[in-house]
């Protein structure tokens, strides 16, 4: 397996909508076993395949505590939203950034497997909101959109100054030292 690079906002690469999987292939099985790899690597509980500069809609989640329960999803797509619930979240392209969004309570989605099964069904809880955070990306939409511009342009400004102080976490440290194109987007 491989270990994938994550793409930090905010490449512009984040942006690009994924298109729908057609046939599942020994490719798609690949890529998604190194999205798991790549997952657990980065610490996260769900990715999808966008993030990794893949433009196909594919996500992996796993909420497990022992790691060892994932999910794969081909071509998600939520049918129905309920309720409403405001969490924290976080994510692998937005290193070291936590905020408050409001989401669905209840979704019922549908997806198909690796082994070519259409499956349907109604989440709540931290999947729900897992779900919708990683379509989200397949859409080109970050957790940060949800956020006023005041505090996107803070976040913005939050890593400029990372950047220019050399003051970096570890995950912000991976950022910059493997994507150089990201100082000229600053």
């Amino acid at each position: 397996m491989t270990i994938l690079k994550v793409l930090h906002f905010p490449d512009e690469r984040l942006r690009l909508k994924a298109s729908p999987v057609k046939e599942i292939t020994s490719e798609i099985n690949n890529i998604a076993e190194n999205m798991l790899e790549t997952m657990y690597t980065e610490g996260g509980i769900g990715l999808a395949a966008t993030q990794v500069n893949i433009q196909k809609r594919i996500v992996v989640i796993d909420l497990s505590e022992s790691k060892n329960k994932p999910i794969i999803l081909i071509n998600p797509e939520i049918s129905k939203l309920e309720g409403k619930e405001t969490t924290q979240e976080g994510c692998l392209s937005v290193p070291d950034y936590f905020d408050i969004v409001e989401r669905a309570k209840n979704i019922e989605f549908s997806y198909r497997t690796l082994e070519n099964q259409i499956i349907t069904k109604i989440v709540d809880g931290l999947l729900a909101i897992c779900i919708q955070h990683e379509i989200d990306h397949l859409n080109g939409k970050l957790f940060i959109d949800y956020l006023s511009p005041l505090k996107r342009n803070r976040l913005k400004k939050k890593i400029r100054k990372q950047r220019t102080e050399g003051h970096r976490s570890e995950s912000s440290k991976r950022l910059f030292e493997k994507d150089k194109s990201l100082n000229k987007i600053l």
